[in-house]
């Protein structure tokens, strides 16, 4: 118990110490015209409260990682709660809030655009494809898992024989309806269904949250482990190594590269520079404060980190079905209830900001305008295609596995673009390349480690090139950090 609240309460004072240091490395300005109000357009330039912008963005960010992840990356042991709080603090909360100003200041540019203007052309044209496949990937298993808890629960006699692909007709039923919602979303004007419904949702994330707290810290039931080494407590620790598979597991707990993606759709509502650390800084941190709470009761809740393993290796790896027994057991069927339903909306909220995300990297890059409904179409029908495709292609646990590695690849490319313009600033670089370099080795090393990838038996030798690659990527941004330095000067 004593770990998870010191982990809290370090969360919740960099919101106003570490938070406050970045707002001056920024050079906040309130007094900036903001891209709301010089390119407003009724649909995705609108300006927003920041409260609403606040609840919005967390809801873009958490997605399932902050509950799935952390329920998964808890196997571990008590390391995960070092990593969801150095890495929130740290990695997760800086990359937020600095790639959201960035984007707040280049007119809410998406992400492959900004990245472009400080990493280069080619950068920006790789990060294009990458990042709108990343969307696409995002889209599918936050499609794909509310379905599968909602099928679960519903299950409609009826509709429970097989349709295809191991799908029954009632999950298939229930993807058409997240489906048709997630088309709606990402065609209308920002503030008509995401600005609106959001704040509902947002509630009844917190407050699942909060009530999981509560049991932890007042019922007596449960007892969260200490940190007392940095023990792998995975059931096949080798297949599992700490690094990098713990840090590509709690992602968006920690640090996620798919959170830049959602930042520019924020960065076009903000009403001022002010803002800024609420949202983008404010939001990670709350996002790791869920996370450290869904890993504290997940180590908790069958009496320790073995317990944990032994579940997830009874549900065959399922977290939503671990998520729905610990949320009984903890809270009772009634309110398990509503748990479920803050699940189910975090994964619906991210998947339609995801593909509404991927449709404004589309469009930036394609030049298509987007006041035209028509136009919004064109590009939405192909995407929403391909997350379809790889739903009924791909198991769940590969597509999971191939978005932890794009998604924090993401967050490298990111950290790296971070750099550069604190270094054009000639203020605290070193705040976004120490990460930088971190991220590189974890998904550098993860491509040699990892068996979805080359899955390499001897891990010295995987390490070894994982450290190389490292140091090649590392040289090859300070030689172009270096050049742009020079070239403002």
């Amino acid at each position: 118990m004593i770990t998870f609240l010191i982990c809290l309460t370090a969360l919740v004072a960099a919101y106003f110490t570490y938070g406050r240091r970045l707002e001056r490395l920024a050079g906040i300005d309130p007094a900036a015209e903001t891209p709301c109000s010089k390119l407003y357009d009724g649909v995705d330039y609108v300006p927003l409260s920041r409260g609403r912008i606040f609840m919005i963005q967390l809801l873009n960010i958490a997605g399932l990682g902050p509950i799935f992840g952390a329920v998964l990356g808890a196997a571990y042991g008590p390391v995960a709660f070092l990593w969801i709080t150095l890495g929130g603090i740290f990695m997760g909360a800086m990359h937020d809030f600095l790639s959201g100003v960035i984007s707040l200041r280049h007119d809410g540019a998406s992400l492959p655009e900004i990245t472009g203007i400080y990493l280069g052309g080619g950068v920006k044209n790789v990060m294009r494809i990458f990042s709108a496949g990343l969307m696409i990937l995002v889209g599918a298993v936050f499609l794909s898992q509310p379905a599968e808890l909602i099928a679960g629960r519903l299950d409609i006699e009826a509709l429970s024989g097989e349709a295809f692909g191991g799908f029954s007709w009632c999950h298939v039923a229930v993807i058409a309806a997240i489906l048709a919602y997630y088309i709606t979303a990402t065609l209308l004007p920002v503030d008509k269904i995401i600005g609106r419904i959001y704040p509902i949702f947002g509630f009844a994330l917190i407050f699942m949250a909060a009530a999981i707290l509560v049991v932890l810290l007042f019922s007596g039931r449960y007892s969260i482990p200490e940190l007392t080494s940095l023990r792998n407590c995975m059931a096949d620790a080798r297949a599992f190594p700490i690094v990098p598979t713990l840090f590509t597991t709690i992602a968006c707990g920690a640090i996620s590269g798919f959170h830049a993606t959602q930042s520019p759709i924020m960065a076009r509502c903000i009403r001022s520079e002010s803002d800024s650390r609420t949202v983008f800084y404010g939001g990670m941190i709350a996002e790791s404060i869920i996370a450290l709470i869904w890993a504290a009761i997940a180590m908790a809740f069958r009496g320790g980190v073995e317990g944990l393993n032994q579940a997830i290796a009874q549900y065959n790896g399922s977290a939503a079905v671990i998520i729905d027994i610990i949320s009984q057991q903890a809270l009772g069927r009634w309110l398990a209830g509503f748990v479920l339903f803050g699940v189910i909306a975090c994964a619906i909220t991210s998947g339609d900001t995801a593909f509404r995300s991927a449709r404004l990297i589309v469009a930036d890059f394609t030049g298509l305008e987007q006041r035209s409904l028509r136009k919004r179409i064109y590009i939405c029908l192909p995407l929403f295609a391909a997350g379809l495709m790889i739903i009924f292609c791909l198991p769940f646990r590969t597509m999971w596995s191939y978005f932890a590695w794009m998604n924090q690849t993401l967050a490298v490319v990111t950290l790296w673009m971070i750099t550069d313009y604190l270094a054009r600033r000639g203020r605290g670089m070193m705040a976004a390349a120490v990460p930088a370099v971190i991220m590189t080795y974890v998904c550098a090393s993860y491509i040699f480690v990892s068996p979805l990838m080359f899955g390499m038996e001897n891990r010295t030798a995987a390490y070894l090139l994982g450290a190389a690659v490292t140091a090649a990527v590392a040289a090859a941004a300070t030689v172009k950090i270096r050049r742009d330095v020079s070239n403002r000067s």
